[in-house]
């Protein structure tokens, strides 16, 4: 456990040490400026488009945080060779899977804080000075969706490091995680499209079928952790949903990281 944690602290430092996260964090800076600009042009919908801003803002610095600064933590290992020298030491390869995947958990509990922070400073000021075009805004709906975005983004740091353990260069597994996400966010509403195609009057052939279907259960569903719209409408989000998201990243996450670490475990480095 004293090595798993060691390794998730150096990893931790050395994300915060790495240059591209302040250009994420600056990037973060000029959306929430950003916000007071365009959410200022649609005075009726002031309130939705400001909410909507600043939790897409999050969300998308989130992103790059992963694919820029969490892809680049083991590939640095790898590309370097300095794998060979942290395993060297008394260090089990699934405490090095374990212990870089929650450094990077870590990681992107911190920069999504902060990047809240400066997203939600900004939404808090438009409120304040347009209070009468939010009627339905509500501070727990805007906070649990920021929940469910930093829990899809620990899910893609799970796959990053999936694809990491068997990909040759970290290159692919930018690759690799892009697709995902984007298959994982539009996945949904592509199989409920597919699986009645005579509402929009379209033919779909029994193999598109299946392989929709086969794509929905493979990949993550990562449309389950976006309730942006909820909240920017002040909707409630009902209690079983949730919990069933929940229990879905938590299975889909572990069975992530575990497939790493034993994939890693029979790895042969050259």
């Amino acid at each position: 456990m004293n090595a798993l944690w060691a390794i998730a602290m150096i990893t931790f430092k050395e994300g915060i040490r790495n240059r591209a996260i302040f250009g994420i964090l600056l990037l973060a800076l000029l959306l929430a400026a950003a916000n007071f600009f365009v959410s200022g042009m649609i005075m009726q919908e002031i309130g939705k488009v400001a909410v909507d801003i600043g939790l897409s803002s999050i969300s998308f610095s989130g992103l790059m945080l992963v694919l820029f600064v969490g892809i680049n933590l083991m590939a640095k290992d790898l590309d370097r060779r300095t794998i060979y020298m942290v395993l060297s030491r008394p260090i089990s390869r699934y405490q090095y899977i374990y212990g870089k995947f929650f450094g990077m958990t870590l990681l992107v509990l911190a920069s999504t804080a902060l990047v809240s922070l400066f997203s939600l400073g900004a939404v808090a000021l438009i409120k304040v000075g347009a209070q009468d075009f939010f009627p339905r805004f509500s501070w727990p709906s805007v906070f649990l969706a920021i929940v469910f975005i930093t829990l899809m983004l620990i899910l893609l740091t799970a796959l990053t490091f999936l694809f990491a353990s068997f990909t040759s260069t970290s290159f692919v597994t930018l690759i690799l995680t892009v697709v995902s996400y984007l298959i994982g966010q539009s996945t949904s509403g592509v199989r409920t499209l597919v699986e009645a195609p005579n509402v929009v009057g379209i033919k779909v052939s029994a193999f598109t079928v299946k392989l929709v279907q086969g794509a929905y259960y493979l990949f993550p569903n990562l449309s389950l952790f976006d309730i942006k719209t909820q909240a920017a409408h002040g909707l409630p989000v009902g209690a079983d949903y949730i919990l069933w998201t929940f229990l879905y990243w938590l299975l889909y996450t572990t069975l992530a990281i575990t497939f790493a670490a034993l994939i890693f475990r029979r790895r042969e480095f050259p």
